[in-house]
């Protein structure tokens, strides 16, 4: 077994006060399957297995708001002072995303004051589409992106089963398609907008390689002919998809890393698990599919594995550079 290494930036949380209020309105589970059983004792179990020394938090898909804005921000609350408590239980081994209840900016302005300023945590999770059907990039959200511009934030983008699937006539687990999809069009929507252009600052981690994305950049690509294209988003679609981070969780294997690969260099990749929602044989077989992955030398694949996203949290760096008593 080697000594744990890994920094891990796709990796959920599931409190139980959160199933808990989850099932108190009818909901179980995300992605089209049950809830599975977390607690932060797994959590360190599955590190220390799989050689993960660190990782990033955060809650998944269904999120926090279901149409009620108080409920969304009382649970985003409890849940972003479960992740700081786990920072602090444990300082080398958690960082932390904090959920906000969009598409209640409002609420998600000061959940981002709280969680950054107060908490301490490292940056947010957004789901990809909301549940009033809204993608990332749309107008409504233009007061929070200028403060996570201002702020330099660093955003993890996560998916959910958009509302538009919901009345699919298909009984497929939503997290099987509809989840790549949902990144897909939050990223060109992005672009499209012109957020990824007004907003430079944002940092993003795009979920699962970026869903289709690589493989549909030559295709979007094609937008930049179109006029609202040149005027919002003059750098062209390539630019911008190549400014995004991107993690390997449940997509570390030769068809979709060669695609990623086309679109950004090993710089702009970041490895993640998916636990607990991937379970412990499935995250293995995602970190053997990045070991045994020929497209990376082994230097490109150390990067991959912990100093890129080292540089995009640096209070991590920060507790483990004091733990170690040298550099990380």
């Amino acid at each position: 077994m080697s000594l744990p290494h890994r920094i891990d930036v796709h990796h959920h949380i599931l409190p139980e006060h959160y199933r808990a209020a989850l099932a108190g309105i009818g909901i179980a589970g995300g992605g089209g399957l049950p809830f599975p059983a977390w607690s932060a004792a797994d959590a360190l179990g599955l590190m220390d297995r799989c050689g993960i020394e660190a990782a990033a938090t955060s809650i998944s898909s269904p999120g926090v708001h279901f149409g009620d804005a108080d409920f969304a921000r009382d649970l985003a609350r409890r849940c972003n002072e479960t992740s700081a408590r786990l920072v602090q239980d444990h300082p080398a081994r958690f960082g932390g995303f904090a959920i906000l209840p969009l598409p209640d900016v409002k609420g998600a302005l000061r959940e981002l004051e709280h969680a950054l300023d107060v908490l301490g945590l490292d940056g947010v999770v957004l789901l990809a589409s909301q549940s009033d059907g809204r993608y990332l990039g749309d107008a409504l959200f233009d007061e929070l992106f200028a403060e996570l511009d201002r702020r330099a934030a660093l955003v993890f983008v996560h998916p959910t089963i958009p509302k538009s699937s919901e009345s699919l006539p298909m009984d497929v687990p939503g997290f099987a398609a509809e989840f790549t999809f949902d990144t897909s069009r939050a990223a060109l929507n992005l672009i499209w907008s012109g957020t990824a252009h007004r907003f430079p600052n944002v940092r993003f981690v795009f979920s699962h390689a970026g869903g289709a994305a690589p493989f549909l950049a030559w295709r979007w690509n094609l937008l930049n002919a179109h006029p609202v294209m040149r005027e919002r988003a003059p750098h062209g679609v390539m630019y911008y998809l190549s400014r995004l981070f991107y993690d390997t969780a449940l997509s570390a294997n030769l068809h979709a890393l060669r695609s990623l690969q086309e679109l950004v260099p090993a710089s702009q990749i970041l490895f993640g698990s998916d636990f607990p929602f991937a379970p412990e044989p499935i995250a293995r077989l995602c970190i053997d599919g990045l070991a045994s992955y020929p497209g990376f030398e082994a230097a490109e694949r150390s990067a991959i594995e912990r100093t890129n996203a080292l540089a995009l949290l640096p209070r991590l760096l920060a507790r483990l550079e004091g733990r170690h008593g040298e550099p990380a």
